[in-house]
């Protein structure tokens, strides 16, 4: 039998389709009675991510609906956008259909982001349409010329680099488990009276809340500073929210290099190693989604003053 630290070490973080949180693309779901449908006119451009300007994208990866991506650069910048063509309109449908788009969104880029080794990703539904004297393309193309210097800064400072979300919470029955007045008050439990138990209860779950909240409080600041010394950098989040009877102690994004993903791993063994009463939860590798911070967005109209994508 293999021990918790063994599990965590050997372990590499959770697929993103498994864990069903597709690397934090926004799930911008339509209304869960309409019907799916997909743009059918291909007179805008749909973007997935920002990518150098000498890309070779994987054979046969392909985009929503097995759309065919291609890359539209602008010379001279050595950046290039990943898209494929599209209506100007959004992806829209049930929720089970917008889920299936953006899952195929997430894998196109993984693709390519695992074969370039750095990207921008963007979010689901980033089209950039023609405008009224500009093809979609030209409209790309200016967007990247006029913020070049910036994105190539970004692109290099996420080359080889990974996102891998932590959440790491206690567990309120485990954190008391040894606690001999906690073990008092279930005896005493046992053989009393309904009124006297539900009593007994209460007292019980107040000991474990302001037990389970101390050692988080505890905890927050120390497990923040080991994972900060293999991280790049830590963009702290709201998670999926602790499981019930759990406590929050630290939800966040690490920004790190693909060769210390396994050092996380093993961080997080040993701190479920000192803390029993720790629940991990270890999701990623993924694109670094929330280490991308773009200056505006491609194809707002450009009397707005920015050419900043319209993302829907």
């Amino acid at each position: 039998m293999t021990t918790p630290r063994e599990q965590l070490a050997q372990a590499r973080p959770q697929d993103p389709a498994a864990s069903g949180d597709p690397a934090g693309i926004p799930e911008r779901t339509g209304n869960a009675a309409a019907q799916a449908q997909a743009p059918t006119s291909d007179t805008a451009l749909y973007i997935y991510a920002l990518v150098p300007e000498d890309t070779e994208l994987p054979p046969r990866v392909s985009g929503l609906d097995g759309r065919p991506l291609h890359l539209v650069t602008a010379p001279g910048t050595g950046l290039a956008a990943l898209v494929h063509r599209s209506a100007p309109a959004p992806y829209q449908g049930p929720d089970e259909q917008v889920r299936r788009w953006v899952a195929e969104q997430d894998a196109a880029l993984v693709a390519v982001w695992e074969r370039v080794g750095t990207a921008l990703p963007m979010t689901f539904n980033v089209l950039v349409p023609a405008g009224p004297e500009a093809s979609a393309e030209e409209r790309v193309r200016n967007w990247l010329t006029g913020r070049a210097e910036v994105l190539r800064a970004m692109l290099d400072t996420l080359r080889g680099r990974a996102e891998v979300r932590v959440e790491i919470s206690v567990d309120r029955e485990a954190v008391t488990e040894d606690d001999e007045e906690a073990r008092a008050i279930q005896e005493e439990m046992a053989g009393r009276s309904p009124g006297l138990r539900r009593m007994l209860a209460k007292r019980l779950d107040r000991m474990r809340k302001e037990a389970s909240d101390r050692l988080a409080d505890t905890l927050h600041g120390a497990v923040r500073r080991r994972l900060a010394a293999v991280a790049d950098d830590i963009s702290e989040r709201a998670g999926r929210g602790p499981g019930s009877g759990e406590v929050s102690v630290f939800a966040g994004a690490l920004l790190v290099r693909h060769e210390d993903i396994d050092t996380v791993g093993a961080l997080l063994a040993d701190i479920q190693e000192e803390q029993p009463a720790a629940v991990i939860r270890y999701l990623g590798p993924w694109p670094p989604y929330s280490f991308t911070e773009l200056p505006a967005a491609p194809g707002a109209e450009e009397e707005q003053g920015d050419a900043g994508p319209e993302g829907r």
